[in-house]
């Protein structure tokens, strides 16, 4: 399980770790959508279009290893590898929260454990690392959007 605790109340930086050890920082970008990270030697960038409903992420050669897409709905996808990765809204009361979906069973999550400390939590079995921190950060995106947009 990864666990993504803000490192900062002025800046979109998240250390993310997986039990007691950080893997990644992910670093949100301050005047576009988006963000980046460094995973097991290799770097990702992760840009959205304007509306910020569709996700890429490139490795260090601009090649195309996941993308995201209708983000801001109910349900979303997430294209890597060859498959696809189907996500539900838990409820819009609970906003941040997002399911990981196999048919109608519920097989992982990304929860918001601390509105007050910005940390969220990540399930997601049968997701790469690199997809799996993607997905961290396109929810993490998302909710500080939604943050910036109500203040």
């Amino acid at each position: 399980m990864l666990k993504a605790q803000r490192t900062s109340m002025w800046k979109t930086r998240y250390e993310i770790s997986d039990g007691d050890t950080v893997v990644t920082v992910w670093d949100g970008n301050s005047w576009s959508i988006g963000g980046h990270f460094e995973l097991d030697g290799h770097a990702y960038r992760v840009k959205a279009n304007g509306w910020g409903s569709r996700y890429t992420m490139t490795d260090r050669h601009d090649r195309v290893v996941a993308e995201a897409e209708r983000v801001y709905r109910k349900q979303w996808k997430v294209h890597a590898g060859g498959r696809t990765f189907e996500f539900k809204r838990d409820s819009v009361w609970r906003g941040g929260d997002e399911q990981l979906m196999d048919g109608d069973t519920v097989v992982g999550t990304v929860k918001r454990t601390s509105t007050w400390r910005g940390e969220f939590a990540a399930d997601l079995p049968g997701l790469p690392p690199a997809v799996q921190v993607f997905v961290l950060g396109v929810v993490l995106t998302n909710y500080n959007a939604q943050a910036a947009a109500a203040a």
